[in-house]
């Protein structure tokens, strides 16, 4: 998990691109189909939703689950391993971030259909149906690797200043 808003920032950036960028393709081929038009498409809506998405993640959903998770949900089975948090605190983000984005997408490309609230629960549906497994087998561990990769660089980078801290108050 980030440790501090610069980590927070990196895995926020890596898990909406990917997400955005992966839920933006297949809504894009459910509405249209793979046409001569749908790499134009998804990269057209790309960087809108991701904005979104950050603000989002960043400002709205992620605050959200962090604290129901840390004030009524967290327990003693689930801090006993670090994945038991991440993999309870990512079923909640999809939950809440397919709730926000799938009205976001339905208000930008104007798809309200006969009934606004069956349109919208069926789109919500099909996105849950992807961004979850997405988000647990693939996008998840991608981010968390590549966070953690980060974190270990800059504790080596730490533990070797503090190594050659000592030696140069000595010099």
């Amino acid at each position: 998990m980030p440790k501090n808003f610069k980590e927070e920032l990196l895995f926020t950036a890596v898990m909406a691109g990917l997400m955005v960028l992966v839920m933006a393709g297949y809504n894009v081929a459910l509405a249209d189909g793979f046409g001569n038009h749908y790499i134009r498409e998804v990269l057209l809506g790309y960087p809108l939703a991701l904005v979104v998405a950050a603000i989002c993640d960043l400002g709205i959903i992620g605050p959200g689950v962090k604290y129901i998770f840390f004030h009524f949900i967290v327990n003693d089975y689930m801090k006993q391993k670090q994945i038991r948090i991440a993999l309870t605190i990512s079923v909640m983000m999809v939950a809440g971030m397919v709730t926000l984005m799938s009205l976001f997408g339905m208000i930008v490309t104007h798809n309200f259909g006969s009934n606004f609230f069956l349109t919208y629960l069926h789109t919500w549906i099909f996105n849950v149906f992807m961004a979850l497994p997405l988000q647990l087998l693939i996008v998840g561990p991608i981010a968390r690797k590549i966070l953690g990769a980060v974190q270990a660089r800059s504790a080596v980078k730490a533990a070797t200043a503090a190594k050659q801290s000592p030696e140069s108050v000595n010099e």
